[in-house]
């Protein structure tokens, strides 16, 4: 492997003598020696993932041919299914890059709009499940409203933290990496292309409809599910790099060196994190609400709720996105990478800070939103031509846009995140501000009033309680 001839050291040297902007246009080698099972790690998830995307290829093309042949024969009409669902990622495509379009120019409007948008977004969703009027969609349906209505609340709650979380976001995506838009937009189209080839699988497997063609679009979808994290995480990986070296050391690197190296180098590490996340994250996210539905009065729903919060903590702190930005930096493993960054924001105080952050939701909201825009253009179309199929083509359009506004919002995610590692490594750089202690002092004397108010139920039973 070439040795690279950009490395930290140098970088540290010129940011003590200069405080003028370098420019990198080596390629930077790995600068940390992964241990053997690290390696044997990578190696194995890297094998697992072209083995199923051969797998994949060879199913879809498989049931899309066989789909055309027996449509005939099981009443299938290709003409009224593929052109909604098409549309819908077509739709979902040109949407994702005007919202990422916007995310630049206005990232704190963008951050307020989302939170009312997705709710909405999915209410209308919800009801469109509802007049498609059959078992399946009555059921998803209701689920859609329910989750509306949970994203409204949610919105209401984390109102406060809306401030400091558009001014993190313009803070920290501010002149973003030359060239970020194109390579966003090439993923944009890659997984819209992606995502249209699989649903020729889908369409064929759902022309014959039995038992095991049910089994074979599930598994299709979970190949979607993680061949579009793969890509947003591409994006992370090579935008938070590009990013860490700007806020850390004051230098600017190529894009296009940084992406070069995420292929050749680091596609292990990244095909790791994208199974890790989506599962640590959401096992974090319910342990979080359990937590706050639980309370402290009902002592074995709280030990309860504790013992799995624990748990929960252990495995988001061996596998979490801010890992991403040391996969890129350091060359680390993905869980070593995500166990030091953890580590350091306890040691800077952040982990609080970092608990609160509403990028992860923001970035959450606008998948929920453009999936059910997308929902809402297949479904329509599929309900007017033919009822049917307005369930399946609803569901699908919806999945399909979700994950193509997750890449699209992979960029600013990164930038939050590398401004936050870059901070929790040396909070004295002089490319930060007061955003970050600001807000952590205003946590702090929040959590201290918390403390010592009483709290008002314990004082009404208190007062109830005879003498």
């Amino acid at each position: 492997m070439r040795k690279q001839s950009f490395n930290i050291t140098t970088i540290q040297e010129q940011r003590a003598s200069s405080t003028a902007t370098n420019t990198v246009q080596e390629s930077s080698s790995p600068r940390i020696e992964a241990t053997v099972a690290g390696q044997f790690l990578r190696k194995l998830f890297q094998f697992l993932f072209y083995l199923h995307f051969i797998l994949i290829a060879v199913l879809t093309i498989f049931l899309a041919i066989r789909g055309v042949v027996l449509s005939g024969k099981h009443h299938f009409q290709p003409k009224k299914w593929y052109p909604p669902l098409l549309a819908s990622a077509a739709s979902a495509g040109i949407l994702s890059l005007a919202w990422q379009w916007m995310t630049q120019s206005k990232p704190s409007k963008a951050m307020r709009i989302c939170f009312w948008l997705g709710p909405l977004m999915t209410c209308a969703f919800g009801i469109l499940l509802l007049l498609i009027n059959s078992a399946a969609s009555l059921s998803t349906g209701a689920v859609a409203i329910i989750s509306g209505v949970i994203q409204s609340i949610y919105t209401c709650w984390v109102n406060p933290r809306f401030e400091y979380a558009g001014k993190i976001l313009s803070v920290s995506a501010a002149f973003p990496p030359a060239r970020t838009a194109i390579l966003v937009t090439l993923s944009i189209i890659l997984s819209a292309v992606y995502s249209s080839f699989l649903v020729s699988g889908i369409g064929g497997a759902t022309a014959i409809g039995t038992t095991l063609d049910i089994l074979f679009i599930v598994v299709i979808l979970l190949s979607l599910a993680w061949s579009m994290h793969v890509i947003k995480n591409v994006l992370l990986v090579t935008i938070s790099r590009v990013k860490y070296i700007h806020f850390a050391y004051g230098a600017d690197m190529e894009t296009e060196i940084a992406f070069r190296d995420t292929i050749k180098y680091l596609m292990g590490s990244v095909y790791i994190g994208s199974v890790f996340v989506p599962i640590f994250g959401s096992i974090w996210g319910s342990a979080r609400t359990i937590n706050a539905i639980a309370g402290e009065r009902d002592e074995f729903l709280f030990s309860c709720a504790n013992c799995y919060s624990a748990v929960a903590s252990t495995l988001a702190a061996h596998g979490n996105r801010w890992g991403f930005v040391h996969v890129g930096v350091y060359n680390k493993g993905f869980i070593q990478a995500s166990v030091d960054t953890w580590e350091m924001f306890k040691r800077a105080g952040m982990e609080t800070l970092i608990n609160s952050d509403l990028t992860g939701a923001f970035c959450f909201f606008s998948g929920v939103a453009g999936g059910a825009v997308s929902a809402l253009v297949g479904g329509t179309w599929a309900l007017a031509v033919h009822k049917s199929y307005a369930t399946e083509v609803s569901i699908y359009a919806f999945l399909i846009g979700y994950f193509m506004f997750r890449t699209a919002t992979a960029w600013p995610l990164a930038c939050v995140s590398a401004y936050y590692v870059a901070y929790a490594e040396n909070p004295l750089l002089p490319r930060f501000d007061s955003t970050i202690p600001a807000r952590i002092q205003e946590l702090q004397r929040y959590q201290n009033e918390q403390i010592a108010s009483p709290d008002p139920a314990q004082l009404w039973e208190q007062y109830l309680a005879p003498e």
